[in-house]
């Protein structure tokens, strides 16, 4: 890799560092091509992406970006896992090493905060930006439906006050 290389490896990782809503970083030594594939399939799924990028210029591309804190999880085999949604690439991560013991999650960033193993796994609890987009929907949603509800309850009310009148009447 020539020295042009290398800058634009740490102007792309600068970038990544700077637009993801989380970082985790894991060891992923022993895992097969088909495991490292199978990752980045559930990554994309996910909307999540797997980069692996050598520890110095990952540290480099780090200086000055918010979460710098996590240059101390780069040694030996390092793998990153991003996304913009700030839940996306830790459930991918959890599920992954779940499956795969050869696939040991350090830690990682989200945003400023510095996570550790732990907090990484939190995060993985999180709901995610759909899930939650979904639940406020039916918050809103449920009112609405309960007024309809009532506004027509009493028309149906009358409804059967009269069909029973009139039950009576024909009696």
């Amino acid at each position: 890799m020539d020295r042009a290389q290398k800058e634009k490896v740490v102007e792309e990782l600068g970038q990544i560092f700077e637009s993801s809503g989380v970082v985790v970083v894991a060891h992923y030594e022993g895992l097969t091509v088909a495991e490292m594939q199978d990752l980045r399939g559930r990554a994309r799924d996910a909307g999540a992406s797997v980069r692996v990028a050598k520890n110095r210029l990952a540290k480099i591309a780090l200086e000055g970006k918010p979460c710098e804190s996590i240059a101390s999880f780069m040694t030996g085999m390092t793998v990153l896992t991003f996304s913009e949604d700030p839940v996306a690439a830790a459930k991918v991560v959890e599920d992954f090493a779940k499956d795969n013991k050869k696939f040991e999650i350090l830690g990682g960033a989200m945003g400023e905060n510095a996570l550790d193993r732990a907090g990484v796994e939190s995060v993985s609890k999180m709901p995610s930006r759909e899930e939650l987009i979904a639940s406020i929907v039916g918050c809103i949603g449920a009112p609405a439906s309960n007024i309809a509800g009532a506004i027509g309850a009493p028309a149906s009310n009358i409804a059967s006050i009269l069909s029973t009148i009139e039950d009576k009447a024909a009696a």
